[in-house]
């Protein structure tokens, strides 16, 4: 039995030390001495959360399905431990070797929300890797990001030394072997990183120049050698029923966020809500086949003992064959006590049915995202929801039996009114009537429902990427807003309503926006205590705005500005597939109140033809299922459509 990295007095001191010792069931051991690479794989975040996301398990999967490659995981030290780990001079480990991540060929980070920036440098400083890219030497690994937020990875340029742009089963095996064979020819760290450059999605920052503005702005972003490419173009997995994904999932010791099997259906989505930066940098919607998912629900229950099934979508409605999957599911493992949970439907009759089958309606709530109070911003954000839909839904779940249901909004939305945010609270009692209009003797119990709202930031790569946000104040001047007019509704004892932190919003809206000025403000906050920015028992925005003056930095710059659509952005660099003639057109569209029509509906040109496939090339049976998952590649080079202006 392998040795673990901490003494068990160690073990004994730390809260919940099943989070560092590995041996999960299904986890990989292969022999370190017959493989060419060793690749940590790390959530930079509590082993909780990293061992929930779907994205680490798939690569996990893909790596060492390779003979030559042995990947394992990484995940950030909770403040019990890393304290210890400080005081103790004890490096950071990977936990199927239980050996130094410094030791290993790369270090691979997945970059999902920005508030997690302070925990990348925890794990560059506790695995002794210098924490700028210009410092490393030949010993060290090679240290890539990906995810999300690389799509603007320019916060973080000074920390990584490359960023992979796209989806992992594309060129991943590509950047490995590539590594594998310049390493057994002896070549240097600084030859790779430019030869790497030259495979698509691939970007090196130190291999780009940038300069400023008088006005503080971009005015340019270039590459400093003639071969290296001057955009980045992200790379899309086509053929999803072909790609890898987990067969034996990873099953922890301890409880963690998801808890179950996740069956990712399809990727993308064809809503278009202008927010909405997923709905856009996983464009265009492809689907698996029902036979693929078939088989890989029964390898994953068979292999994991879960006792629950998550259908992991954007918006599973749109599956076209969700109403086949779940008859499947429902008829092979609900008679073995299997859970189906399905998240991001769209509340209509049809999904209401399935739900009767599929949850206990005595425990449940049902979950309403209507984003914004009234039809008109629902209307400037493109959300497809009409308020008639909204208590159509909520009527007929509570004559099925609900009584609990919970509404998501955003605060601070372009062109939000006064009258934008009663109509949250106006809403919600609109729903509690609806509840008071069914017979008392078919109700169940109290109607409770639950108004979250969140703030708006505007993301990269979304029609709202040139709309400013607002000081703190101002945000919670609109919660107050919402909770004052919430407590003036009749049955405002039925509503409770509870708001996101609006200092944390200001924060990661700068660095969402931002470029490699930031970098010096991130190492500043790291050393000086910051970790763990998304957790609201950690978070301290003063040590940010400590390092934000340290810096010279103005953090405002980066929030409170409506951007003009001819400046250079920080992420123009990268090309989405979807083009920025598209977005430009939605973000006019937006300040007009007009509605785009989903991709189904009609094709408005938005670039994601250039891919070959997925819902732009659909075909459908008489059954309206789709019956192309993808398309042949030579189908990319067929012309764009132009958007349809009757």
């Amino acid at each position: 039995m392998k040795k673990t990295a901490l003494s068990d007095r160690i073990l004994r001191e730390v809260e919940k030390p099943a989070r560092y010792i590995g041996k999960e069931i299904n986890s990989v051991e292969k022999d370190p001495e017959q493989v060419d690479i060793r690749f940590a794989m790390c959530f930079p975040d509590v082993y909780e959360i990293g061992m929930s996301h779907l994205g680490i398990q798939i690569i996990y999967e893909q790596l060492n399905r390779l003979p030559y490659v042995w990947c394992e995981r990484v995940y950030s030290p909770w403040p019990d431990l890393h304290r210890i780990m400080k005081e103790q001079r004890i490096p950071l480990f990977a936990l199927e070797s239980q050996e130094m991540v410094k030791g290993f060929d790369f270090l691979g980070i997945t970059l999902q929300y920005e508030l997690c920036y302070a925990n990348i440098l925890q794990i560059l400083d506790l695995s002794g890797i210098p924490l700028h890219a210009k410092d490393r030497g030949e010993e060290d690994p090679i240290v890539l990001g990906g995810g999300p937020c690389a799509y603007n990875p320019e916060p973080l340029a000074d920390f990584f030394d490359f960023f992979y742009i796209g989806e992992s089963e594309t060129v991943m095996e590509e950047v490995v072997r590539l590594r594998r064979d310049m390493k057994k020819a002896g070549r240097s760290r600084a030859e790779y990183l430019r030869e790497l450059s030259h495979i698509p999605g691939m970007y090196v920052p130190s291999l780009y120049e940038v300069s400023y503005r008088e006005d503080q702005t971009l005015a340019a972003f270039s590459p400093r050698y003639p071969d290296v490419p001057a955009r980045v173009k992200r790379q899309v997995c086509m053929n999803l029923s072909e790609a890898p994904y987990p067969e034996k999932p990873l099953v922890p010791y301890i409880k963690v966020t998801q808890d179950r099997v996740v069956l990712e259906i399809q990727r993308g989505c064809i809503r278009g809500c202008r927010f909405c930066q997923a709905g856009m940098i996983y464009r265009p919607l492809r689907e698996k086949s029902l036979d693929t998912l078939k088989k890989e629900a029964e390898r994953m229950l068979e292999a994991s003992g879960h006792e629950e099934i998550s259908l992991s979508s954007l918006s599973s409605s749109d599956y076209s064959q969700l109403p086949e999957l779940l008859d499947y599911l429902i008829k092979n493992f609900r008679s073995q006590s299997i859970n189906i949970s399905l998240p991001s439907l769209r509340i209509d009759n049809f999904s209401l049915e399935v739900m009767k089958q599929v949850q206990d309606v005595k425990k449940s709530s049902l979950t309403f995202a209507p984003e914004a109070g009234t039809q008109r911003l629902r209307d400037v954000i493109n959300k497809g929801l009409a308020e008639e839909e909204i208590l159509a839904g909520a009527g007929a779940a509570f004559r099925g039996g609900w009584n609990k249901v919970k509404l998501y909004f955003m605060l601070g939305l372009p062109t939000e009114t006064k009258e934008d945010r009663k109509g949250i609270a106006h809403l919600a009692q609109g729903i509690c009537d609806a509840y008071y209009e069914i017979p008392k003797k078919d109700r169940n119990g109290k109607c409770e429902i639950t108004v979250s709202t969140s703030f708006f930031v505007p993301k990269p790569f979304t029609p709202f990427q040139w709309a400013p946000m607002y000081r703190e104040g101002m945000y919670l001047d609109r919660a107050k807003e919402v909770k004052e007019e919430i407590r003036a509704m009749k049955n405002q004892k039925s509503i409770r309503y509870i708001w996101h932190d609006a200092k944390g919003t200001v924060l990661e809206g700068v660095l969402a926006r931002g470029d490699r000025r930031l970098g010096p403000v991130i190492e500043y906050a790291y050393r000086h205590g910051a970790l763990f920015d998304a957790w609201t028992d950690y978070f301290n925005m003063d040590i940010w705005m400590e390092a934000f003056a340290a810096a010279g930095v103005d953090h405002e710059f980066y929030t409170l500005r409506e951007r003009d659509t001819e400046e250079l952005l920080p992420w123009d660099f990268i090309d989405i597939g979807v083009s920025r003639r598209f977005m430009e057109r939605e973000w006019e569209r937006a300040r007009e109140g007009v509605v785009t029509p989903n991709c189904r509906e009609m094709c408005r040109g938005c670039g994601s033809r250039s891919f070959g496939g997925g819902v732009c090339f659909e075909e459908r049976d008489d059954k309206g299922h789709s019956v192309n998952a993808w398309k042949s590649p030579e189908l990319s080079t067929l012309p764009e459509r132009e958007e349809d202006e009757a």
